[in-house]
């Protein structure tokens, strides 16, 4: 796999989506949870897709439920979670593992690109951020604590 239009995934509603159908646009790919301390982060996340998806930024959620079992509800239950209480409207994908030997190919693809810190190839916690660029490569990791607003001036980079 050589960037990641070469993957697929599925929607929340269970739907497959090729990750090519977002070619020549900027991602931002968030491992997110539903009942974790960085829960609020999906308002900045919402905030960044109102204020860049006219220009080609595409956040991308994968709901996971590895850390803490801060995401134990169905594909259904986080999707109206999502939108009842931050207004999400960027695309959700389906509950993902991104840690260990059933990680999603993309997550086991991310970690390989851009590791974490001293080189760790897992995810640390839920909320950390991949940026890929238009060209499908990833820009830069970030982590949990790296707020969504603090991400504006690499997207406007990535955008340019």
């Amino acid at each position: 796999m050589s960037s990641i239009y070469d993957f697929e995934a599925l929607s929340i509603q269970g739907k497959p989506v090729p990750l090519r159908t977002f070619e020549g646009q900027a991602l931002l790919i968030v491992n997110t949870a539903s009942a974790c301390g960085f829960t609020p982060q999906f308002a900045g996340l919402e905030a960044l897709h109102k204020t860049y998806g006219t220009r080609g930024l595409v956040v991308l959620g994968f709901p996971c439920n590895q850390f803490g079992s801060q995401d134990k509800g169905s594909n259904d239950e986080i999707s109206e979670f999502c939108q009842l209480n931050y207004g999400v409207s960027f695309p959700m994908m389906a509950k993902i593992d991104v840690n260990g030997s059933e990680a999603h190919p993309l997550y086991q693809w991310l970690v390989k690109e851009a590791p974490g810190l001293l080189g760790l190839k897992a995810i640390k916690w839920n909320f950390t951020k991949f940026l890929i660029g238009k060209d499908g490569q990833v820009l830069k990791r970030y982590a949990p604590t790296d707020t969504p607003a603090s991400l504006a001036k690499d997207i406007e980079a990535a955008l340019a």
